[in-house]
């Protein structure tokens, strides 16, 4: 279970870090949840992926990252799904 943590962990800060690195690469899926302001949102949601994968990596703080990371993904679910019925 702990090699499947820090890879994925891994993968998602690596991704989060990847928003700053090519933010017009995350710019449809963001503009889908965020369409005004996408900018900001692309360097928010990459700061926010790469602590919740950092806090993947450690065993003390796995179990709120994953909670964290499962919040996210429903908040993000639910911004692309509003933008949608618009």
């Amino acid at each position: 279970m702990a090699k499947l943590a820090a890879l994925t962990g891994t993968a998602i800060a690596a991704t989060g870090a990847a928003h700053f690195v090519s933010p017009k690469t995350f710019e449809p899926i963001s503009a889908a949840a965020f369409p005004k302001d996408t900018g900001t949102w692309i360097k928010r949601n990459g700061a926010t992926e790469v602590a919740l994968g950092l806090g993947l990596l450690s065993r003390r703080t796995r179990k709120l990252a994953t909670v964290g990371l499962l919040a996210y993904t429903g908040f993000l679910g639910s911004r692309i799904a509003a933008n949608k019925s618009r």
